[in-house]
């Protein structure tokens, strides 16, 4: 029987000081709240080196940037398209995705798996505002599904529709003080930043990019084509404007990846209604063709209007991308009622769908390309 018992999984035992706590394994051991053995139970999940969560968090990337934090020193920030996520991209990274962390000048980190780290050379400010939807003050501790905004950066159904110092001693899991570098004024006064002291409560809001930044950060450091979809959405969502982005542009331009950013910022549109079709827009420019007019309102002789996903009025031509229609057969009937009415205009519509997008572009490309030198189009 004993062997039995000494061959059990620990019981599962959370402490009310890491209840829904991201935290340290040495911190919580040396400090009497848990045994090394009830560590190793189901109540934790272990994330990085000695860095261990409630197992009943989300698996999501805002427990990667937590964890990735408390193993590096006072001072660094999330950046890119983490700080994205952070402010409501949801698409814009997962939990196995690296976290990219903005690192002032006189630090040095070395490699770690997960992290990716770029040195703070941009101008601030930066932000450590919690997600606007978030059902707390902290984006520490959710409960699973708490706390999530309910259609931010998703997807709504495809198909043409109506617009639908010194040093400080290291973090613990339990720390009394707020701080990062800066903080911004709550959403709804976009005003100036706040300055904090520079040691990070574990159990506060993440040190972050604002969103104009971290949108510049997102231009320069990832593929065009998911970057500009990162942005798209940081548009479409309200949490930074044409403005902002000019002038952290401007303020950049001589930096490296400037250019870049510019260029990218340009290709931008927060009209887009989901990450694929940004990502078809961009892929469709790149190959050569002009720029479409995202969600282009089309009015019908019946008085309905449409707004295809992608159009190029000059030439009346449409693209729509059909990625959730498989998962809704009547959203499927009531677009393709509308799509036979647009038809009848005289417009030409042509459908790219998930697989054709990511198994068959080149033949995607050539048949948009001839569609518009059908209607006219000479480059």
């Amino acid at each position: 029987m004993a062997g039995t018992l000494l061959g059990m999984p620990p019981r599962p035992h959370r402490p009310d000081a890491l209840t829904w706590r991201v935290f340290r394994g040495s911190d919580a051991v040396r400090d009497g709240l848990l045994t090394e053995h009830q560590l190793r139970s189901a109540a934790w999940v272990r994330l990085r080196h000695d860095i261990y969560a409630d197992a009943r968090l989300d698996r999501d990337h805002t427990l990667a940037c937590r964890a990735a934090l408390l193993r590096l020193p006072p001072g660094v920030a999330v950046g890119g398209p983490s700080a994205a996520y952070l402010h409501g991209v949801e698409h814009a990274a997962t939990f196995t995705d690296d976290v990219h962390v903005l690192v002032p000048r006189p630090l040095r980190i070395g490699p770690q798996r997960g992290l990716r780290v770029h040195v703070n050379v941009i101008t601030p400010p930066l932000d450590v505002r919690t997600r606007r939807q978030a059902a707390t003050p902290s984006d520490a501790g959710r409960r699973p599904g708490a706390g999530r905004p309910p259609e931010a950066g998703r997807p709504p159904a495809a198909g043409m529709s109506p617009r639908r110092t010194r040093q400080p001693p290291r973090q613990r899991a339990v720390a009394a003080r707020p701080g990062s570098t800066v903080a911004a004024r709550p959403a709804d006064e976009r005003g100036a930043a706040i300055e904090l002291s520079p040691v990070w409560d574990p159990g506060g809001p993440i040190p972050r990019s604002d969103p104009g930044r971290a949108a510049w950060e997102t231009a320069v450091w990832l593929d065009p084509v998911r970057a500009v979809a990162i942005v798209d959405a940081l548009l479409g969502q309200g949490l930074t404007d044409r403005d902002t982005l000019a002038d952290v542009a401007a303020r950049n331009a001589d930096r490296p990846g400037g250019r870049r950013a510019r260029w990218l910022f340009d290709l931008a549109d927060g009209g887009a209604e989901s990450p694929p079709e940004s990502h078809l827009r961009v892929l469709l420019v790149l190959g050569g063709l002009p720029r479409p007019v995202v969600q282009h309102p089309l009015r019908l002789p019946n008085g309905v209007v449409l707004h295809p996903d992608l159009a190029w009025p000059e030439f009346r031509v449409a693209v729509e991308y059909d990625g959730q229609w498989q998962a809704d057969a009547d959203q499927l009937h009531r677009d393709r009622q509308r799509l036979n009415l647009l038809v009848g205009t005289g417009w030409l519509v042509l459908h790219v769908t998930s697989r054709r997008l990511h198994a068959e572009f080149p033949a995607v490309l050539r048949e948009v390309r001839a569609a518009l030198v059908n209607r006219g189009w000479r480059r």
